[in-house]
């Protein structure tokens, strides 16, 4: 139901597109939309600290659906149409993918963690659809070669700094818990780009 409300969202996008194409709309639109995702954040963050599960280790936004969330926040806020190419390859695809196979543990609706999860993940294909719809931006195919390269150099710092923290973030130290992630991301884990190749191959065939 909750997958089917953020489809039903990016409908939306598209039939009132040209109410939403509309400067003071999609002003309006932009800043709203950033709002909710940096307040979702915020609180993400917030509930850890509460909760005394904040660590270095676990929740630092580094794996690249938690990145999007941010860069979806600059985005938006900016307008940018190159950060644009980037989303749209690897924020859109790496967000997709976190809202096929949730990795909540125990938490199910209506709890905090969940409805935070879906909200931040579906606010980020929500963000790059409002950018193709209400901006008219398009993806180029140079765009996704550095997308694949950016991807690429930012797993290998990943790496780096999951050997100095101890840690997993971008799934690359050892493979996740869910088997249907494993099974989605291939047996190989530690190529990050499938990511981003997914949501290539979905989108270019």
């Amino acid at each position: 139901m909750t997958i089917g409300i953020i489809l039903v969202l990016g409908v939306f996008l598209f039939v009132f597109r040209k109410q939403i194409q509309e400067q003071g709309k999609k002003r309006l639109f932009r800043f709203s939309l950033a709002f909710l995702l940096l307040a979702s954040e915020a609180f993400y963050h917030l509930w850890l600290v509460y909760e005394n599960a904040w660590s270095l280790k676990t929740a630092l936004p580094l794996q690249l659906s938690d990145l999007a969330v941010i860069l979806a926040i600059v985005m938006l806020l900016t307008n940018s149409f190159r950060l644009f190419q980037f989303m749209y390859f690897a924020g859109l695809g790496s967000s997709i993918q976190a809202i096929v196979t949730p990795d909540l543990g125990r938490f199910s609706f209506p709890h905090f963690r969940y409805i935070e999860f879906f909200v931040s993940h579906g606010g980020v294909v929500i963000a790059c659809l409002f950018m193709v719809v209400a901006c008219k931006y398009r993806p180029t195919i140079p765009s996704m070669w550095v997308t694949v390269l950016i991807v690429n150099l930012y797993a290998a710092g990943v790496f780096f700094l999951n050997k100095w923290l101890g840690a997993n973030y971008l799934y690359i130290m050892k493979k996740p818990r869910s088997a249907l992630q494993c099974t989605l991301l291939s047996r190989h884990q530690k190529k990050s780009t499938n990511r981003v190749l997914f949501c290539i191959i979905k989108k270019h065939n």
